[in-house]
């Protein structure tokens, strides 16, 4: 029986949601939307887009069951070519930057409750040795078991949701409400159509990045036409809620002008929410949200470099597993690259300009679902998308335009990201394939 229930795939969605984006975007949307409704609404809409996304792509893993995510699904749909070039991004840049950003700011909040912490030499202070420390921890829990890691991941990721729901509770329970109201007034329906909401669409769903976890462990899954639609629509439906009971939370806590453009805005909310000590509690709530993060960060991503290192001979050596089924050379890379990038810290712009090409991933993958509907409509479908053509079309339409906004905004990152691209195309030419996988 294979190893994965749906319990902890939909554990591991919610864990590669949620992370530091909740406790900051904040900041950035309260400069020009000053007031309740069109922030909940920036929230919302982001939520129905990661949904779309979310139910278009349940339908292909689970007519396509096998690991990998997007570098499957294009090889499959498209070419082999675009599957390696969503690997390629994905195994490097995807998740293991992410991760690296994720164990720094735990290192930055553990910090900060215990600031006394001693440094490590002149090049190691606190907040690096212990990002290396808490990846090194996770990485070596992961890879003692699938049992062990399942159990750490839905414990983490239910403690996760216990102290989200804290936070959300607090919000409502504060002693002195702020006077804001989260009904439409006047002006509001000018808010929803202006730039401002435009450009704070792009953060919130980078917030509401990792509602495809599951698909990249579509292999390990023990029944993947069940469990990638729940999982996937369970915990996209699952961190809306969360999100809007959150951010309602800060709105009713603290004055919109102490949040406007501050990007800690959670540690900021937590002397409102908590007391005289609240930065202190939300820095430790923020940490133990972020372990999750690190683990399920950690699960997908080397799946992905395990299933390439499956299909072509130059990178068998990440296709090994050991006894128990696990890709421990995958996770020993993935885990030297984060550890390379928490060293040097010089990966936000590369993670930058990667953004397009991430977004360009997820473009071509929803079109799919258009597509084999057309090229194979007699393929196998467990599982078919709820609202087709529509869920997809939205997803694509929103996606298209967020790609435009981050070429228009950050031209010369793109370039890099399109840079690495074509270095991975180079790559996928040189490299010799094996015989490809069976795809069902």
């Amino acid at each position: 029986m294979k190893p994965v229930s749906t319990l902890t795939a939909t554990c591991i969605v919610i864990a590669d949601m949620i992370g530091t984006g909740i406790f900051t975007s904040l900041g950035f949307q309260t400069v020009d939307l000053k007031t309740g409704f069109p922030i909940l609404m920036l929230w919302l809409v982001g939520g129905i887009c990661a949904l779309c996304g979310a139910l278009s792509y349940a339908e292909l893993g689970a007519a396509l069951p096998r690991s990998g995510g997007e570098y499957h699904f294009l090889s499959r749909i498209y070419h082999p070519a675009a599957g390696f070039l969503a690997g390629l991004v994905s195994a490097t840049v995807g998740f293991a930057a992410p991760v690296a950003l994720a164990a720094m700011a735990f290192g930055k909040y553990f910090t900060g409750i215990f600031p006394g912490l001693p440094g490590l030499g002149d090049h190691l202070p606190p907040r690096t040795w212990l990002a290396l420390l808490i990846t090194a921890l996770v990485i070596g829990i992961l890879l003692r078991g699938v049992r062990l890691g399942s159990l750490f991941q839905d414990g983490a990721t239910f403690l996760k949701l216990a102290l989200m729901l804290g936070i959300a509770g607090a919000g409502f329970l504060v002693a002195r409400a702020e006077p804001i109201s989260f009904l439409p007034g006047p002006g509001d329906a000018k808010a929803l159509t202006s730039a401002p909401f435009a450009v704070s669409l792009v953060y919130v769903m980078y917030a509401y990045a990792g509602w495809n976890a599951s698909t990249y462990l579509a292999g390990e899954l023990r029944d993947p036409a069940r469990s990638i639609p729940l999982s996937v629509g369970l915990g996209t439906l699952v961190v809306m809620g969360l999100y809007l009971a959150v951010n309602t939370a800060f709105l009713r806590s603290t004055p919109i002008p102490e949040l406007a453009g501050q990007i800690e805005v959670g540690l900021i909310a937590g002397d409102s929410l908590f007391g005289t000590h609240g930065a202190k509690v939300m820095a430790g709530l923020i940490c133990i949200g972020l372990l999750s993060s690190i683990s399920a960060m950690m699960w997908i991503g080397p799946r992905i470099t395990l299933t390439m290192g499956e299909d072509f001979s130059a990178l068998r050596w990440l296709g090994r597993k050991n006894t128990d089924g696990l890709p421990v050379t995958a996770t020993l890379t993935q885990g030297a690259i984060v550890a390379v990038l928490i060293l040097t810290s010089r990966f936000a712009e590369v993670l930058t300009g990667v953004q397009f090409a991430l977004q360009a991933c997820s473009f071509f993958t929803v079109l799919g679902v258009i597509i084999l509907r057309r090229t194979e409509p007699d393929l196998p479908r467990p599982y078919k998308t709820f609202g087709y053509p529509l869920t997809p079309l939205l997803f694509l339409l929103i996606s298209a335009w967020m790609m435009a906004q981050i070429w228009l905004s950050h031209p010369r990152e793109t370039l890099l990201g399109s840079g690495l691209l074509a270095l991975g195309l180079l790559l996928y030419f040189l490299f010799p394939s094996r015989t490809p996988a069976p795809t069902k």
